[in-house]
């Protein structure tokens, strides 16, 4: 493990310095790392102003849905938000039934998870079967973990957190779209490029297997509550589900292919954007105008690193989820360290709790290989 990751962080490292040297060259890279610095920012806004409570997730979506074009980014975020009111609507339906008793929640989250995973990994509407699994574990996590609340409030500030971030990208990619886009009309598409189409059929054995792990693993997550009551599993179920978001191509029977090098970049994209937003929210003594500029700078920075050709760019998207989980406060007049160090605890701990179940499964999968192949000699 620690040699895979030095390799990893070498090859990485060069790769990242070239791309850093390039930080400040004009072109479509440049546009689009402003634009998400402008959607950011004014997500921030907007969740202030209708009252959400976990500012940091519609800043989150106002980064994510940003793309080069007005239209995809407006197709991107209406997904979004149908997924997020289908989840948040699933969550406050079953919510009665599933909160009564760990057994049912942990079922619930078995099912949810692998039936929205698998179809976000070849559904035609993949994004937003994403968002739809994504805010029925989110909501009814933090269900669990606050019992004494009603779980109309989770869900109900998920709705919010995404249409504010979806509406402040749509306002900024519009804008850019019919002024400064209008001068590049060949935007580099490249960095935005779709993944090949899966074969049709809707029924695939080997995604089935793979979306069932992150299932196996989203079960545990009401047994460690119990256990260990560790804060802010919402964002374990978050970690767990989009780490085993990985293209249908890349399926088959050797589960630890697909997942060693995204696993790996995710927590050093984590490691290092949580590492560096808790200096700087330290360094700036809790000034809105310090953390504010130190957020357009972190911003850029994931998002160049995200849109490059390196291997590492999934570590950039990793690395910018984790600084705006961390330096983004709920409240400006009350930053503080300890929701941030919670979140960011609560996304390492994903890590943590799948990996021991895709080893368990590789190793199934593995022997029953052997054996099949024994029993064919």
């Amino acid at each position: 493990m620690l040699t895979f990751l030095a390799i990893h962080l070498s090859r990485g490292g060069r790769a990242l310095w070239n791309e850093m040297r390039v930080l400040a060259v004009p072109g479509p890279r440049m546009i689009d790392e402003i634009e998400c610095v402008g959607s950011v920012l004014l997500a921030i806004v907007f969740s202030h102003a209708i009252g959400a409570e976990n500012v940091g997730w519609a800043a989150l979506s106002g980064y994510i849905v940003m793309r080069s074009h007005v239209k995809d980014s407006f197709t991107r975020g209406m997904l979004r938000i149908a997924g997020t009111v289908l989840g948040a609507a699933a969550a406050l339906i079953l919510a009665p039934l599933l909160l009564a008793n760990a057994w049912a929640l942990s079922a619930g989250l078995l099912i949810s998870g692998t039936v929205t995973l698998y179809f976000a990994i070849i559904g035609r509407r993949a994004y937003a079967w994403l968002l739809s699994g994504l805010t029925f574990l989110m909501v009814l996590i933090e269900g669990m973990e606050h019992a004494g609340e009603p779980i109309l409030r989770f869900a109900t500030t998920r709705v919010l957190e995404v249409v504010a971030g979806t509406a402040a990208c749509i306002i900024v990619s519009a804008l850019s779209t019919w002024t400064i886009r209008r001068r590049l009309p060949s935007p580099d598409r490249a960095m935005r490029a779709k993944p090949a189409n899966w074969s049709a059929g809707w029924w695939h054995a080997a995604v089935a297997r793979h979306a069932l792990l992150a299932g196996v693993a989203l079960a545990l997550i009401p047994w460690v509550w119990l256990w260990l009551a560790i804060p802010a599993l919402s964002q374990s179920s978050v970690t767990i589900f989009v780490v085993m978001l990985v293209p249908a191509a890349a399926i088959g029977d050797d589960v630890i292919s697909p997942l060693s090098a995204r696993m790996m970049n995710r927590l050093i994209g984590c490691l290092a954007g949580g590492a560096l937003a808790s200096a700087l929210l330290l360094l700036s003594h809790h000034s809105p105008v310090v953390m504010t500029i130190a957020l357009c700078i972190g911003v850029i920075i994931g998002r160049h690193i995200e849109n490059s050709a390196t291997a590492m760019s999934y570590a950039g998207l990793q690395f910018t989820v984790v600084f705006l989980v961390v330096l983004v406060p709920d409240s400006y007049g009350h930053a503080a360290l300890d929701p941030a160090f919670e979140r960011l605890f609560g996304i390492l701990f994903g890590l943590l709790l799948l990996e021991p179940v895709v080893l368990l499964a590789h190793q199934v999968w593995r022997r029953r290989g052997v054996e099949s192949s024994g029993s064919a000699a």
